[in-house]
């Protein structure tokens, strides 16, 4: 079928386990445009290509072209979802947290859970004919807390008709990087206080009132047979950590003057979280510490959008997370000055 030919309509965003743009591809397949000059647009870009749509850019469009018909119309919510995710993508500090993403359609999640002890970490060589050692992996017996997290757009359409979409963009994308950082504090929560609030990490005091090389050290040695690849540090930890003599030298401040790089402690990705409380430092194995669950991705109310042209129009996006391996994860304590 040719993408001038597709019929769009609002029922599109209402398929079970699908998005609108997964339904326009399934109509409309992107491997048919291979070697002509639409190679490389999605489904979705090439319905704005076909309206004469232009989202970005000093030249884009206004809001009311998405209007023009009702098939242009069912368009917009697509788009005020990538908008948003853009924001949420270009503020996002999870990928550097998180080990797995799971995505669910319901709202009960139960994730597994294994606890080895150091002997069956060992892995010691079995005489013959002897039963291998076990790893037992259960069902947590809690729940994955799940937050719906998102905002409320209460401009008329007759307010934004003339606006240009790069502009109402801009909105979109603080809408989505408010989002992640709502997110992050809950992923920070869980890594502190575990999955129900009743697991906290454990702690690694620090020798002084500030952190010092030797803390890190200790941080680092606790973890073992983890590995300390990601530090989570707030605002003023974060100043306390660049202060260390150790991480003072030349070519580490040439590095972050010439390219914005933060130092990296003992090879470890180091994030600025100003949402976390003082006083702490997280480290942790991002490879085998953290789940992310999703329950969809961002949802508009669609029917408003396109039948009501904005009004009241919620978007949203429903997550949680959960601790994998509790050893994965320490956290080290000092006496904050401020």
């Amino acid at each position: 079928m040719n993408y001038e030919s597709v019929r769009l309509e609002k029922g599109m965003y209402g398929v079970p386990g699908k998005s609108f743009t997964q339904v326009l591809e399934g109509m409309d397949p992107s491997r048919d445009y291979a070697g002509t000059p639409l190679e490389g647009l999605d489904a979705y870009q090439r319905q704005l290509k076909r309206f004469d749509i232009h989202v970005g850019g000093p030249c884009s469009d206004k809001i009311e072209k998405f209007f023009a018909t009702g098939d242009s119309a069912a368009l917009f919510p697509e788009y005020l979802s990538r908008a948003v995710r853009q924001g949420m993508e270009q503020a996002n500090l999870l990928p550097s947290l998180v080990a797995a993403t799971t995505q669910i359609d319901s709202m009960d999640y139960r994730t597994i859970e294994s606890s080895p002890s150091e002997e069956d970490r060992a892995l010691k060589p079995v005489a013959e004919g002897a039963q291998l050692p076990q790893t037992s992996v259960k069902i947590k017996s809690q729940l994955v807390h799940l937050n719906k997290r998102g905002r409320m757009l209460t401009a008329s359409y007759e307010a934004l008709r003339f606006q240009r979409l790069d502009l109402f963009t801009v909105t979109l994308r603080q809408i989505g990087s408010a989002i992640a950082r709502s997110q992050l504090s809950d992923a920070i929560g869980v890594l502190l206080s575990g999955d129900d609030g009743s697991m906290p990490a454990e702690t690694i005091p620090a020798a002084g009132a500030v952190p010092a090389y030797s803390d890190l050290i200790s941080l680092w040695s606790s973890l073992s047979p983890y590995t300390l690849n990601t530090l989570v540090a707030s605002t003023s930890a974060m100043k306390d950590l660049l202060s260390i003599s150790e991480f003072k030298d030349a070519a580490a401040g040439l590095n972050f003057q010439g390219t914005g790089k933060l130092i990296s402690p003992l090879g470890a990705k180091l994030l600025h979280t100003p949402q976390m409380g003082p006083g702490k430092i997280i480290g942790l194995d991002k490879t085998c510490a953290l789940e992310m669950v999703q329950a969809g991705g961002i949802t508009t109310d669609s029917d408003r959008l396109i039948d009501r042209q904005l009004e009241r129009t919620a978007i949203s996006v429903t997550a949680g997370f959960a601790r994998l391996f509790d050893g994965a994860v320490r956290a080290l304590t000092y006496r904050d000055k401020t």
